[in-house]
């Protein structure tokens, strides 16, 4: 593990060889709902050494329906998430979707994401990469592993070597993403940790009523081949209730469904970790 995760993880119990998790609601709906799921993420990772990195968006920039909700109001969004990481002892991640946002975002969080759609725009990843934050990028669904080299060089040269590169799948078709898990060992050769994101990598984009469809009943399936191919980390966006969540319900995994997968992954970690 490189030395700014352990820094990042520095307050927690865990299995070195473990893999690390980024998990939480898909965005702020209230802040009863991110003590819910960071109460019970974090008891599960602290009894299964798993390092845990809260995450929930402030803002939803992207959405494929203009009237579909996009937040409760920046600055209300990010003290909660803050709020969150700080009772429970842990680090935080929010995504950001302009250069103007890295600021006032890295004030409140830990890790700063870049959008998968947005892993090319330049000012902001320079900006995001002068906060200091760990940058975390998550590969677009129109480039290859290698090509995400680009990406990192642009954050290395203001002299930010905090970085995590994400995989989220590829688009296949208009409604459709498929995983080419060569990425993972793609990306991690070019000397940063990989996350497998395994929510997001089976949407169903630009469905015809204006809201994403998604296959979640095959998270435990794109995890599990993700940890068999050597992932560093799994991002897994989880709720108690998808079917009334403000965003992203059809990718989310019911937060009752984690623990069960989370053991099945230790397991499996165990297994091709030698």
């Amino acid at each position: 593990m490189q030395d700014f995760l352990k820094e990042l993880f520095r307050s927690q119990q865990y299995d070195e060889k473990n893999f690390f998790l980024i998990a939480g609601p898909c965005v702020v709906e209230d802040e009863e709902l991110l003590n819910t799921v960071a109460s019970k993420v974090s008891s599960l990772c602290t009894n299964l050494g798993i390092p845990f990195v809260f995450k929930s968006s402030y803002r939803k920039g992207n959405r494929t329906s203009s009237t579909s909700f996009t937040g409760i109001g920046d600055e209300q969004a990010l003290k909660l998430v803050q709020k969150t990481g700080q009772k429970f002892g842990l680090p935080t991640t929010s995504d950001i979707h302009a250069h103007d946002e890295a600021a006032p975002a890295a004030a409140f969080v830990d890790i700063l994401q870049i959008p998968a759609f947005l892993c090319r725009q330049t000012d902001l990843l320079v900006a995001a990469a002068q906060t200091g934050k760990v940058i975390n990028v998550k590969k677009g669904q129109f480039v290859s592993g290698p090509a995400m080299k680009f990406a990192a060089e642009k954050i290395l040269q203001t002299g930010n070597q905090k970085i995590i590169l994400t995989e989220r799948g590829t688009t296949f078709g208009y409604q459709d993403l498929i995983v080419d898990y060569r990425n993972i060992p793609w990306m991690q050769d070019l000397g940063f940790p990989v996350v497998m994101d395994c929510t997001h990598s089976l949407q169903q984009p630009n469905q015809a009523g204006g809201v994403t469809g998604g296959n979640p009943q095959l998270i435990g399936t794109i995890a599990k081949a993700a940890i068999a191919a050597g992932a560093d980390g799994l991002f897994i966006e989880t709720h108690p209730n998808p079917a009334v969540a403000k965003s992203d319900g059809a990718n989310m995994l019911k937060l009752d469904l984690l623990e069960e997968l989370l053991e099945r992954l230790v397991k499996l970690r165990k297994a091709v970790i030698v």
